[in-house]
């Protein structure tokens, strides 16, 4: 039987489909383990989780999009990590983006977004949401079936972060269907035509012409807001920074908010017990959104660079190495959650999982996401009977035949066909 700590968990789609068993092999009382043959620190303990996302004095967020795999070695003989990180970033313009800055260029680059996501924001745009998962969610009840990833979810999020940043309805349409042909982040598939470079300039294209617009007459909207925002210091970010900061917001949270209500819609589905529950006492739907981020987040893995030798858990990373952030191992880390692989309503600190990640680059949009799945997913339970998975596609319980798309990072289904019946 092969040994699961030697294989690779950047290309092994055995890993892909089901991670978890992956995480535990790689599980360690030091919450560290070091893949050798690639030179690669894996991060699976809860304490050591939280211990390297609020570490920004010695690592770096600057390979977050890369991934910890196809990048340069840094710090060789010696050389300065920061100095080589800093030029590998300029080699690639359109890909430097909020998620890999570091120190004030984060901070400052934050502050711009920050406004977007206020309480008061999103209260407002509670009422487009609950409008909008109604009119998708009585489509699917009258053709008593949906697709839940491509044809809802995605679609779902996309709207309303368009309709937070005032993105023109004729555009919304277009986005969506480049994002949906482009690679997904951390694309596993060897080969793949599909360019996240030619996504980026498409949508950056669009973008500045928005913020160009608004320099010129404050529209009154969320980019408006943008276009004429300064830094705390005072100063007026360049023109470029704005449509980034506006580009990345703008794609960066579907993905993850789409797979999370796919993942839940999975769980329900296969669960019916729990849909009956959830649907006499709606209430219960916080928790259980806490729960599936905790067990079945989108997000596996996020990832960092030493720039100089830090010691974590027991052992100490030498400078110049990269190292992933597993999130979905720390939140089944047994020494944090009692029974940790088993879902559970009334788990007691649930909400403390790291699904949304810690300190300074804890997910901007965490807030919104949660809304989000909270409208669709109380919208699909209140006005259904019985959601089930399609097993004419899906296949029986025993044999279950689902997708998962090639990413190391998302954890999420290429589709989720689901049968439904309306409220009695």
């Amino acid at each position: 039987m092969t040994d699961l700590t030697k294989r690779d968990y950047f290309a092994d789609f055995d890993i892909l489909r089901d991670p978890y068993p992956y995480f535990e092999a790689i599980r360690s009382e030091d919450g560290v383990f070091h893949d050798e043959e690639r030179d690669i620190y894996f991060i699976t303990g809860f304490d050591t989780v939280v211990q390297t996302l609020l570490d920004s004095e010695h690592l770096s967020s600057g390979i977050a999009v890369f991934g910890a795999k196809d990048i340069p070695k840094f710090g060789q003989d010696g050389a300065d990590v920061r100095t080589e990180l800093a030029e590998f970033r300029k080699q690639h313009p359109m890909f430097d983006l909020l998620v890999n800055y570091d120190g004030q260029e984060h901070s400052n680059v934050r502050s711009l977004l920050s406004r977007l996501f206020t309480p008061t924001r999103i209260k407002s745009n509670e009422e487009y949401m609950a409008r909008l998962a109604e009119q998708m969610v009585a489509e699917a009840v009258s053709e008593g079936k949906a697709e839940m990833v491509k044809a809802i979810a995605a679609p779902y999020v996309t709207l309303v972060i368009a309709d937070l940043l005032g993105v023109p309805a004729d555009d919304r349409e277009k986005f969506r269907e480049v994002i949906d042909k482009g690679p997904p982040a951390g694309n596993m598939t060897e080969n793949d035509e599909r360019s996240a470079d030619a996504t980026l300039i498409y949508l950056g294209g669009f973008f500045m012409r928005y913020i160009t617009e608004r320099k010129a007459q404050d529209m009154g909207d969320v980019m408006s807001e943008l276009a004429h925002a300064s830094f705390p210091d005072g100063t007026t970010p360049d023109i470029l920074e704005v449509v980034k900061a506006s580009m990345f917001l703008f794609a960066a949270g579907q993905d993850t908010s789409a797979k999370l209500v796919a993942n839940s819609v999975r769980y329900l589905a296969e669960n019916p017990d729990m849909q009956d529950h959830l649907r006499d006492n709606p209430s219960d739907l916080v928790p259980f959104i806490e729960e599936m981020l905790r067990l079945e987040g989108s997000t596996k893995a996020t990832f960092r660079l030493a720039l100089d030798d830090v010691k974590v858990g027991n052992m100490i990373i030498p400078a110049g190495k990269p190292m992933v952030i597993t999130l979905a191992a720390a939140n089944r880390d047994p020494a944090k959650w009692e029974q940790p692989a088993e879902f559970r309503l009334d788990r007691k600190k649930g909400n403390q999982h790291v699904s949304f990640g810690r300190g300074r680059h804890t997910c901007i949009g965490a807030a919104l996401a949660r809304a989000e799945v909270k409208f669709l997913l109380g919208t699909l339970l209140r006005e259904t009977s019985s959601i089930t998975l399609d097993e004419a596609i899906h296949g029986q319980p025993d044999n279950r035949k689902l997708t998962y798309e090639p990413s190391f990072i998302i954890r999420g289904l290429e589709e989720l066909h689901v049968r439904i019946e309306g409220k009695r």
